[in-house]
């Protein structure tokens, strides 16, 4: 279909929706490729949709290269199978629940592992029926509570969700592997440069996942790489144990009087005043610093817990969720404090925590970071206004009730593989794959009988991609000043056609151009809108990011057009410059222009 400008349900934005906080989000509502129906939700427009369905266009391409066959499932799903998993309650307040006129319940399909898992329940029953692998691109819900970035944060998503079924963890490893290498030649099919680095399975369950970032400032997941090639999300970044340190002779824990010293700076700096050391100062790291912290468990339970780190450490609350999910993770506040006044603020000790240090079956749960390993010796709170206790050491004084990867992690640290010191980066997660195991059909009753006639579990994977994100995500990475610059294989258009000026001859000259182009599979825009000025047009071609931009006006009656690559990429030039126009005989433009866009097609 010949796109025309005039006809084209489409209205570019001169201003910024008030709001957009990233570039993708300004450019695709400014370009007219989707347009805000409610918070977190879009609709997609005639250009977004053309987009849309050539990122789709390669997932399928790569999904079924693999032998994963397609299915749709629907997006409002019953209550019973998430019950049976524990996801309807774990879920929380993530998922749009509803009830229909009998009062039944459903949810919005947040994901879709429980019912691939009783599909295949339904119609399989025999390893000769396995390897397995199904895929849908279906529409998704997540009630978010700060939907933001447009399509990066959404409450409503489209994600390509994939399911491996195997009869043995052998079988698993290799779907495993074949989803994996898929995904890498999606994303290198769509030019996008994505880390793939180690996850925690969190709520999902399993064995082993990874997720693929695509870097970028605006990203909201934090993840490390070290020289030596180790990469993970920064919730799945394990701390290096330090040994256990001897401690025969270790004074005795003893108390001292440390009045208007509520934080880690105070005190320190009264310790170096008052109790001086005489081979060096103290420091931050010598206190053990103790974090309140609420967690919401998805029952409606509210639990105070307290996080034990060295005192230069921060508490990374997404490390902690991870970490402690399916429990959502928040600061304390003042009414946990009220339920617990056993808890001193800028003065709790280990003394008043945890069940072997308090003797009581009720005591605050209390969790130490790994480096607080038997014989060292801290600084901490004494339980008491203005008091703290020295040389307290972890495994004679005190213990946790157990570990937690909850501090922050920062550049320079070691790699847990020994690899070298990591660095730190931000990016947008593009997809997540999972050994997920047999926790869902464990629940669920997915069997097969075996070889040997002996009914045997099902293993799974999942596979996910998120479709609608990697549009925006594209267009995060794809833009300049003037707008969009769309790599060709997503573009909504191959070539972008302007006619300028009133001339009749330069309307009728575009109209064979583009009809001949069109005729050899060349998808063509043409800005054939007969009242609108030149330089209305050029602006609308710049925002919409069509790859090659062909201008038809005053060169004609020397008979040239004017031929120019969008992206500085696709011509070889650096960000920010800017590709020159090319003069172009009339009669060698459509080859010249097919063979272009075949050469960038082809790259």
């Amino acid at each position: 279909m010949l796109l025309r400008m005039s006809t084209l349900f489409v209205r570019t934005l001169r201003e910024d929706p008030a709001d957009a906080e990233v570039p993708s989000h300004r450019l695709l509502v400014r370009a007219g490729y989707i347009r805000r129906a409610a918070p977190g939700i879009y609709t997609w427009l005639p250009l977004g949709m053309r987009v849309l369905a050539k990122v789709e266009r390669v997932v399928r391409e790569e999904m079924d290269a693999i032998g994963a066959q397609e299915v749709h499932f629907p997006a409002l799903l019953p209550r019973e199978p998430y019950e049976a998993t524990g996801r309807w309650t774990e879920y929380g307040p993530n998922v749009f629940r509803l009830r229909d006129r009998k009062e039944a319940e459903y949810m919005l399909a947040p994901t879709h592992e429980e019912v691939f898992t009783l599909l295949v329940k339904d119609l399989y029953s025999s390893y000769k029926d396995l390897p397995l692998a199904l895929y849908q691109i279906q529409t998704k819900y997540r009630d978010e509570a700060r939907p933001r970035a447009g399509l990066l944060r959404g409450r409503e998503f489209i994600m390509k969700d994939a399911y491996s079924f195997d009869v043995d963890d052998a079988g698993l490893e290799a779907s495993y592997q074949r989803q994996r290498e898929a995904y890498q030649r999606i994303f290198a099919r769509l030019g996008m440069d994505v880390v793939i680095v180690a996850a925690i399975s969190g709520a999902m369950g399993g064995s082993r996942s990874e997720e693929f970032l695509m870097p970028t400032p605006i990203g909201e997941d934090t993840f490390v790489r070290s020289a030596g090639g180790y990469a993970a999300n920064v919730e799945a970044v394990t701390t290096p144990v330090p040994d256990a340190v001897p401690y025969d002779d270790a004074p005795a824990a003893h108390v001292e009087d440390t009045p208007g010293t509520p934080t880690i700076e105070s005190l320190v700096a009264l310790a170096n005043e008052r109790f001086p050391r005489a081979d060096r100062s103290w420091m931050a790291a010598d206190t053990l610093k103790n974090v309140v912290v609420a967690l919401d468990h998805p029952d409606g339970e509210r639990e105070v817990v307290v996080v034990g780190l060295p005192g230069d450490r921060e508490v990374d609350l997404k490390r902690l969720e991870g970490a402690l999910a399916p429990a959502l993770v928040a600061t304390a506040g003042d009414a946990d404090f009220a339920r617990h006044p056993e808890l001193v603020k800028g003065y709790i000790g280990p003394g008043a925590l945890g069940r072997a240090n308090t003797g009581r079956e009720d005591a605050i749960r209390y969790l130490l970071d790994p480096r607080v390993v038997e014989g060292t010796r801290w600084i901490t709170g004494a339980d008491a206004e203005g008091r703290h206790v020295f040389d307290l050491v972890a495994g004679r004084d005190f213990v946790g009730d157990g570990t937690v990867e909850a501090a922050e992690v920062r550049a320079g640290d070691p790699a847990p593989d020994g690899s070298g010191p990591l660095e730190l980066a931000r990016g947008i997660e593009m997809g997540h794959i999972f050994a997920l195991g047999r926790k869902y059909a464990d629940a669920l009753g997915l069997k097969v009988l075996n070889e040997n006639g002996k009914a045997v579990t099902v293993t799974m994977g999942s596979y996910g991609i998120g479709v609608s994100r990697a549009v925006a995500a594209l267009a995060e990475t794809n833009h300049d000043d003037a707008g969009l610059a769309w790599p060709v294989q997503v573009a909504p258009a191959h070539v972008h056609i302007v006619a300028t000026g009133k001339d009749a001859a330069v309307f009728a000259a575009c109209e064979e151009l583009a009809a001949d182009l069109h005729g050899t599979g060349v998808e063509v825009l043409y800005d054939d809108r007969p009242k609108v000025s030149p330089g209305v047009k050029f602006a609308d071609a710049e925002l919409l990011g069509v790859p090659v931009l062909v201008v038809v006006g005053r060169g004609l009656a020397e008979g040239h057009v004017e031929v120019r690559l969008r992206r500085a990429a696709d011509a070889g030039l650096g960000a920010g410059e800017r590709p020159e126009p090319e003069q172009v005989p009339v009669a060698e433009a459509a080859e010249r222009i097919g063979r272009l866009v075949a050469d960038l097609l082809e790259r």
